[in-house]
């Protein structure tokens, strides 16, 4: 499993309260995460922020 994943899995509350750190504007709607839909969850992202997926990504692997 790729490392992002992995974060998202094992610590998501604390991924997700830094993420809306960063990003104020993310709603918990934004930051739904549901198990097997990682894709899914990463492309919301890529919406809302207006970045690429490898950038999104990144930026997850980061926090």
């Amino acid at each position: 499993m790729e490392d992002w994943k992995l974060k998202l899995k094992g610590n998501w509350n604390e991924v997700k309260g830094k993420m809306k750190q960063a990003y104020g504007d993310l709603t918990d709607d934004d930051l739904k995460h549901e198990e097997g839909k990682d894709d899914e969850f990463v492309g919301r992202l890529q919406q809302k922020l207006g970045k690429t997926k490898d950038e999104v990504i990144n930026w997850i692997q980061g926090l």
